[in-house]
């Protein structure tokens, strides 16, 4: 009964996750979930792991992951990574031991709806940053005093990417705070800012296994920095859950990381297949801004998006709608197989018609 909750907790408005609905044979396309399966190598790492072993506690460290992301990266070291419970925990622990100062931490106005849940948990005073009138992150615009930056890149709901040159230009005009790089999506089209650690101390890149990896379902999320903020990082982390990813997390990790074929070969498919669906729906009459992402943002001139996602609901067919200002007349389409986005699209024809 809420006379038992802490008083803070009354005023909490959180975060809304995507429906994860119960009903067979919908095509779910409003979670940004991969439309193709784990590498094979994953789950028979998995399958190896399961065993007299899940008695102990997993290493707290994820050492062996930690050491994985260094190789695979090429020139980091495992001083340099950290990692969670899915980037939202990442994010979260990042917010809490890097981004709680004086000055408000910027972000955009239309951005992933976690921030501000984060920023209001916390205690963080935070300011908003309208994206233009494309929906474009301008770098001048921050050009504010702060207490960090957090954006993600590509941007979510709306998919566009900011170059890399951009990224430096707007590390180097903020030394001083921390700037968050949240690369959910990066893998389908943008370029990471990983390589920047070396050269600012004050960047934090964080990333997913959920979306480029296919693994939603196992929660895997990692940060890379300098070693002091990763150093922030495990002192927030080890205050709160010292033993944020099982053994079979880990282990399937390292397997994804190391399975680099699957990797490349499903996420062209994505890319290859959100190209195709954002010619169909620009034929369809939609407008469709540029997506570096596993999604696509479109709305229609002539079809409320609120009513465009109910009719597609009562076909089987899940989209994302935010009821949110400036985007309430958009859809967010994730990308499924070329099946599925066919079905889409056919639909999408019927409805408007």
């Amino acid at each position: 009964m809420s006379r038992f909750w802490s008083p803070f907790v009354s005023a909490l408005q959180p975060y809304v996750p995507g429906e994860q609905p119960k009903i067979a044979n919908l095509i779910k396309l409003n979670t940004n979930e991969n439309p193709y399966g784990p590498s094979p190598r994953v789950l028979e790492a998995i399958r190896q792991e399961i065993g007299d072993g899940l008695r102990l506690y997993p290493d707290p460290e994820s050492t062996r992951l930690r050491e994985a992301f260094a190789q695979y990266f090429g020139h980091l070291t495992a001083a340099q990574v950290f990692v969670g419970n899915g980037s939202d925990e990442v994010l979260g622990l990042a917010f809490l031991a890097l981004l709680k100062h004086e000055r408000p931490l910027l972000f955009p106005d239309v951005t992933y709806s976690f921030y501000p849940v984060y920023c209001q948990l916390f205690g963080i005073d935070y300011r908003t940053i309208p994206l233009d009138e494309n929906f474009a992150l301008r770098i001048a615009d921050y050009a504010l005093p702060n207490g960090g930056i957090v954006f993600p890149n590509p941007n979510a709901p709306t998919g566009r990417a900011l170059p890399l040159a951009d990224i430096e230009a707007l590390l180097q005009a903020n030394l001083d705070s921390v700037v968050i790089v949240d690369e959910a999506y990066v893998d389908f089209g943008a370029e990471t800012a990983v390589p920047l650690v070396h050269r600012y101390s004050n960047l934090l890149v964080v990333q997913t296994f959920s979306k480029s990896r296919s693994l939603a379902g196992l929660r895997v999320g990692f940060a890379v920095g300098h070693p002091d903020l990763i150093e922030a990082l495990n002192r927030v982390k080890n205050s709160f859950n010292s033993y944020p990813l099982d053994r079979l997390a880990q282990a399937g990790a390292v397997a994804a990381l190391e399975d680099r074929d699957w990797f490349e070969q499903t996420r062209q498919a994505i890319i290859a297949s959100r190209i195709k669906l954002t010619r169909e729906l620009e034929a369809l009459g939609f407008e469709v801004l540029p997506s570096s992402a596993n999604f696509v943002f479109a709305r229609h001139p002539r079809q409320a998006a609120e009513k465009s996602a109910l009719a597609l609901r009562q076909r089987g067919i899940l989209v994302r709608h935010f009821k949110a200002p400036r985007i309430d007349e958009f859809l967010r389409i994730s990308i499924g197989t070329d099946e599925q986005c066919a079905t889409l699209v056919a639909a999408l024809k019927d409805i408007l018609a």
